[in-house]
């Protein structure tokens, strides 16, 4: 009985009813509290997981525009790119013509300027500053004038080839980039939560301090593109500035090479026909002379054929001094004598004076035989110049008039210059 007293006390049936009560309820909160956990916890698993998508596939589209307006920049520098290119290498072709046509006009320059040369060998009053010395002399500062027109734009040529390729450096350089740019967003664009290649990176929420904005980025294609839309337009206008420049001075040069060809033919005209009218004064000094001589000669005879009769008068008047006594009479026969001695002495006094004027006539006709002889000279010597030496070497110069011209000139027509 002592034992029974000493046991600890028993909690009653209520206590225990209420305590399993308290088991019970405390089970089911705890149980609910993590159902309710469960339910939140999927809701926000699948909301998280919504989300995810849902900026994943964002970002997907994204990238896939970003791609496609890059595709853009780079098919639109590409077309420019092509364009430029070809600019180029035309104006490079240009370029040639322009050297060519630089190189063609030497040789129509120093015939010009022998020309003028061979003409200052003209001699006597045949060096005339005429007509054809103002063509010939016009020609060649036409030539220099093209020459220095040609070189002048075979700089702007030059140029304007160095700005295309800087040009086309800065296109080739951002296509280059874009290439780089497209290849890693293609990368990037490929990848999904199954690829093989990813993996957490550190840091990578970083802005790079080299980056730039969408705005700096579309002006800087825009201005690569846009600078090479001005050297294409300015190429375009480049070439067509040399079609007119190869083309005008080719006319005014042909037409110039006309009028001294012209100047020359008519000159040689004109020399031809003096040198002919001297020729038929020379024939005619000549046939003089010639009848100038032949009178001399009758002159000079008539001079000898006085001194029989001159001679025989003085003989028989010397005779009749040798009458004797009143014979040596002043008859009729001694006066007539006399008188005919006069006669005589007058008539050759008369022919020898007649006879000097015609030796000075003769020597008069020998100095303008040789005057006009040398004039001749001077002409043929003119006429040898201007038509063998002048026009037989311009007819050297590059082909004329339909003739095949081999591209000479850079390509300018044949009949533009001479």
């Amino acid at each position: 009985m002592a034992k029974l007293l000493q046991s600890p006390s028993k909690f009653l049936p209520l206590e225990w009813q209420i305590a399993n009560k308290s088991q019970y309820h405390r089970a089911d909160a705890q149980r609910s509290q993590s159902e309710r956990l469960v339910a939140e916890s999927q809701r926000l698993v699948d909301e998280i997981e919504k989300t995810t998508r849902k900026s994943q596939s964002d970002v997907n589209k994204k990238l896939e525009q970003r791609l496609e307006e890059v595709r853009f920049w780079k098919k639109e520098l590409d077309d420019k790119l092509e364009q430029l290119v070809y600019e180029t290498e035309d104006l490079l072709t240009y370029k040639t013509r322009l050297e060519k046509a630089l190189e063609s006009f030497k040789d129509p320059l120093h015939i010009t300027e022998r020309c003028l040369a061979y003409r200052e060998k003209r001699v006597g009053i045949d060096l005339v500053y005429d007509e054809v010395d103002q063509e010939l002399t016009k020609e060649a500062e036409i030539i220099r004038g093209v020459m220095a027109l040609l070189a002048r734009t075979l700089e702007e040529a030059d140029e304007q080839i160095r700005l295309n390729r800087s040009a086309k450096y800065n296109l080739e350089k951002d296509l280059k980039d874009k290439f780089v740019a497209l290849t890693i967003d293609d990368i990037c664009f490929s990848l999904n939560n199954n690829s093989p290649d990813i993996r957490y990176s550190e840091n990578v929420l970083r802005i790079e301090p080299n980056s730039v904005s969408l705005d700096e980025w579309l002006d800087f294609s825009n201005a690569n593109v846009e600078k090479a839309d001005k050297q294409r337009n300015n190429s375009l206008m480049l070439k067509s500035l040399v079609d007119r420049i190869l083309s005008q001075t080719a006319n005014d040069l042909r037409k110039q090479c006309d009028v001294v060809d012209t100047a020359f033919k008519n000159g040689l005209k004109v020399i031809k026909d003096v040198r002919d009218k001297l020729a038929a004064h020379l024939a005619k000094v000549m046939e003089e002379i010639a009848s100038q001589e032949k009178n001399i000669a009758a002159l000079e005879k008539a001079i000898l054929d006085q001194e029989g009769p001159h001679k025989v008068a003085h003989t028989r008047l010397e005779h009749r001094t040798c009458r004797p006594n009143v014979e040596l009479c002043r008859d009729v026969a001694q006066y007539r004598l006399i008188k005919e001695v006069q006669e005589i002495t007058h008539n050759t006094a008369r022919l020898k004076d007649t006879l000097a004027q015609a030796q000075i006539e003769l020597k008069g006709l020998h100095r303008r035989q040789l005057a006009l002889q040398e004039e001749i000279h001077i002409k043929e010597n003119t006429i040898y110049i201007d038509e063998v030496l002048c026009m037989q070497m311009r007819k050297s110069i590059p082909p004329r008039d339909g003739e095949d011209t081999g591209g000479w000139a850079g390509g300018i027509r044949p009949d533009a210059i001479c």
